[in-house]
């Protein structure tokens, strides 16, 4: 059996240096949420590495909604996760449709559709919040989920036309030809061609603007006010109202908050790492 030479061991040995103090500093935060969440009120800042006297109890207080700050816990995770997912469904509507018709159609103006959708990111989103919240009051959507879905749908969709435009320039013209050629129509050629082809990248930005929506605290805080609409991180921001804080309900929840994230990546992992246009042509 051949050993490694010098080189490769060292190369080696340097990604583990990198590699071992950035999972530390990515695993430690989350440890810590989790000895919160199985402490004891009483226990919760004594600074230990293990709890004395561990409990999942706190988990079944937020399950069955047993403090007043859980009232509407179901209800929240449900807005949280409508929310994210029709933030996730029209973005990849409005972006799929426009980088198809930039790139593969090739409609005129289609550069200036690409350089305004840039544009939009040279004012930081938070700037836009008050501006925001004022047309969402004119159009009569305040308090309306569909106020946060539609300004989710606005902050994600300009990156996410870029990123479908440059992925969609990688496929081969040839394709396209060739379906014209056995007689696709355009709406053929996107459904048949076109939409196989980008699903790793789709992917990949469907869950970009999932996790956008899922994540978004100050939009959800200005456009949503009923305890019964507003999403859960607008409801956990209100758990540091209080003189005493439950912090370990606090760190349940929040845990219980970051399983679906972590979930989707599981579940799409292959898709996000696979190539966009593996096997399509020959070489």
């Amino acid at each position: 059996m051949k050993l490694p030479d010098r080189q490769t061991v060292a190369t080696d040995a340097k990604l583990l240096l990198i590699a071992i103090p950035v999972a530390i500093w990515t695993i430690l935060p989350i440890y810590h949420m989790f000895l919160f969440a199985i402490s004891r009120k009483d226990s919760a800042f004594s600074g230990n590495i293990w709890p004395s006297h561990p409990t999942f109890g706190n988990f079944v207080t937020v399950f069955k909604e047993q403090h007043y700050f859980l009232n509407h816990f179901w209800l929240q995770f449900w807005n949280s996760l409508f929310i994210a997912v029709m933030t996730g469904v029209l973005t990849l509507l409005i972006a799929t449709a426009a980088a198809f018709a930039v790139s593969r159609l090739k409609v005129r103006g289609g550069r200036w559709v690409m350089n305004l959708a840039l544009f939009t990111y040279f004012i930081p989103a938070a700037f836009l919040a008050v501006p925001m919240y004022r047309t969402m009051g004119l159009y009569g959507l305040l308090n309306s989920q569909w106020s946060l879905i539609l300004a989710m749908v606005t902050i994600a969709s300009p990156y996410a036309i870029w990123v479908l435009k440059q992925a969609s320039d990688k496929l081969p013209y040839e394709l396209d030809e060739a379906a014209v050629m056995d007689g696709a129509t355009p709406v053929q050629l996107f459904r048949l061609v076109y939409l196989p082809l980008m699903m790793p990248s789709l992917v990949a930005i469907g869950i970009y603007a999932l996790l956008l929506a899922w994540n978004e605290y100050l939009y959800a805080f200005l456009l949503l006010s009923k305890d019964t609409s507003i999403t859960l991180p607008v409801a956990l921001g209100n758990f540091l109202s209080a003189d005493d804080s439950p912090w370990e309900l606090l760190m349940a929840t929040g845990f219980i908050y970051a399983l679906p994230p972590a979930a989707i990546y599981y579940v799409f992992r292959r898709y996000m790492v696979g190539g966009l246009t593996a096997g399509a042509v020959k070489s």
